[in-house]
């Protein structure tokens, strides 16, 4: 009979095993498939692998610690996550279980920071096929195209059109880099079986002109599609995933912002959708804010907000902490006054013209600077909002090094003993502001969290450790809750739901360092609470689901993978 999700079968005596056809040399080459040197002689034999492996039989750990050194001698990061990537791409069950064993080690080497370069030297170090390069050519072909895949029942989508990576921006195809280094981490995380996993990169062209420029370039070499050209291929893409992909997910990742906010408020009705950098990163924000609340013994309503960088993720930002507010009884206007954003032109402010319109429901009336002295009188800046303005929480997404200064800081404290400072923007070099700075400028008493990974800080005596507000604690949870609850929408209530429930994986040990975030190590852990809230809230709320009447737990372990070696039988 067959058992959980994998083709795992058990025979009349109870041992489990898995049914395989391909033999030879398509075996080895099957990264889902191959176990390499750790086939049993057995298997060799069976399998058609005689005299295809070198003669001795490894054992599962022989070879993750063979791979681990192989990893610790690589020089650079960057050639870490080659070395990481060759690994996955012959052999995806050692890959994960590596990964699942050095957490914390790997994790920046797979996603932030290093896979910003690998985007960068992509077509210079390209290496083998994986996901789909979808062009204005080749969209009506998806289905012809995702044939050729050994997985067939796609459950997780995460699609770029690679204009806004990380914080280094247009990369064109190069921005495959990043759906690849997302699934992974859902695999990880959430342990959602890689051959579930399609990345998705959309060549629509780059404005990118050393790359137009390279004659190694792999991509499209055009300008980049816009306006209703963009539009129109969008809404072609989006038709043949629901109709190939019916059963899929789909995570937009690393959009420029105003197409961040069009693609996903003109599908999230029409597949199950989100926007990581919007939704994601608004979540594990709040999650931190909350728990940096837990510290200061204080509520989400006793805090004034400023969030600096008014991009898609400092939107999604205020978005969340705005959903925050609501659940804790805030009204919906007292909430959005306490709110405030700024962007490349200081304060948003609603009499501005040519105002983007996902900006507007927190742009502020002109009269609330009415008496400050500002050295415009069409622009307020940072520092003049918090000299006038009693903020208590500053969330950095501007990708913007240094912008945080000190004055900034010891200004926050005249308003409270514990100003919560967050320079979240990636990679490390656009951090607003170092962790070690903000605790020197603050004398210890700042509450900080950041978006790239720090080492721990010593101030006078006292060790804290800095968390690192990473989407890697939400998406993974809420991709997971989404494919077990066969959910029709994403909304943003399962995203709040997700930030409690992060808030909740924080210990006390956590908070007494000034930590308002679990450890990475600890991912999978925090993707089963995140995932197992938001699936109770669903059995509890809606009685069609699919969901009724069944154990939840046992439902997130049928559709979880571990990265094990099953015993082959051959068919």
């Amino acid at each position: 009979m067959t058992i959980g999700k994998y083709l795992r079968w058990k025979d009349e005596q109870g041992n489990v095993f898995r049914p395989v056809s391909l033999i030879g040399t398509e075996l080895l080459n099957d990264r889902t498939l191959n176990k390499s040197t750790a086939f049993t002689y057995e298997e060799r034999e069976a399998f058609q692998l005689n005299g295809l492996l070198p003669p001795r039989v490894q054992t599962f750990e022989d070879q993750l610690n063979r791979v681990y050194d192989g990893f610790r001698n690589a020089s650079t990061d960057i050639e870490k996550y080659l070395f990481l990537r060759s690994l996955q791409d012959r052999n995806e069950t050692l890959f994960y279980a590596l990964l699942s064993r050095h957490v914390e080690e790997m994790t920046p080497i797979i996603y932030t920071p290093t896979v910003g370069k690998a985007c960068q030297e992509f077509s210079h170090r390209y290496q083998k096929a994986r996901g789909l390069y979808v062009t204005a050519d080749n969209v009506n072909q998806m289905g012809e195209m995702a044939r050729q895949f050994a997985g067939k029942d796609i459950k997780i989508i995460v699609v770029t059109d690679s204009q806004g990576i990380l914080g280094i921006g247009d990369q064109g195809v190069g921005g495959m880099g990043i759906p690849i280094g997302k699934l992974s981490l859902y695999t990880l995380g959430a342990g959602i079986h890689p051959a579930h996993c399609l990345p998705i990169a959309l060549d629509v062209g780059t404005d990118n002109q050393d790359l137009l420029n390279d004659p190694m370039y792999l991509g499209v070499p055009r300008r980049r599609m816009r306006g209703d050209e963009y539009k129109r291929f969008i809404k072609r893409f989006v038709k043949q995933v629901t109709r190939h992909f019916p059963k899929a997910v789909l995570q937009w990742e690393d959009f420029s912002k105003s197409n961040a906010f069009d693609n996903l408020s003109d599908y999230e009705d029409v597949l199950p959708s989100f926007n990581d950098d919007i939704q994601g990163t608004g979540s594990v924000v709040l999650a931190g804010i909350l728990g940096a609340c837990k510290i200061k013994q204080e509520t989400l309503v006793d805090q004034t907000y400023v969030v600096y960088g008014a991009g898609a993720g400092g939107v999604g930002v205020a978005d969340q902490i705005y959903a925050g507010l609501l659940k804790e009884g805030c009204a919906h206007q007292h909430a959005r006054d306490k709110i405030f954003i700024l962007d490349s032109q200081g304060l948003v402010f609603d009499d501005r013209e040519g105002l983007d319109e996902y900006k507007k429901r927190y742009a502020k009336p002109r009269h609330i600077a009415e008496g400050w002295v500002t050295e415009s009188t069409e622009k307020v800046s940072l520092t003049e909002l918090i000299n006038y303005h009693p903020v208590t929480v500053l969330l950095g997404t501007s990708g913007i090094g240094g912008a945080f200064k000190a004055e900034h800081v010891q200004k926050m404290m005249e308003y409270t003993s514990r100003p919560m400072i967050f320079p979240l923007s990636n990679p490390t070099a656009n951090c607003e502001a170092l962790p070690e700075d903000i605790y020197q400028w603050s004398d210890g008493r700042a509450i900080v969290a950041t978006g790239s990974p720090f080492a721990n800080v010593s101030y006078q005596g006292r060790e804290f450790r800095i968390g690192q507000g990473n989407n890697v604690f939400i998406f993974p949870g809420v991709g997971l809750a989404s494919i077990v609850s066969q959910a029709e929408k994403v909304t943003l209530d399962m995203f709040t739901m997700a930030s409690y429930a992060l808030a909740e994986c924080v210990s006390d040990e956590d908070l007494a360092e000034g930590c308002v975030y679990p450890r990475i190590r600890d991912l999978k852990d925090v993707s089963l609470v995140v995932a197992k809230v938001i699936l109770e809230h669903i059995q509890a709320t809606n009685p069609n689901s699919c969901l009724r009447g069944k154990e939840i737990e046992q439902e997130l372990a049928l559709h979880m993978w571990e990265p094990v070696y099953l015993p082959y039988r051959r068919v």
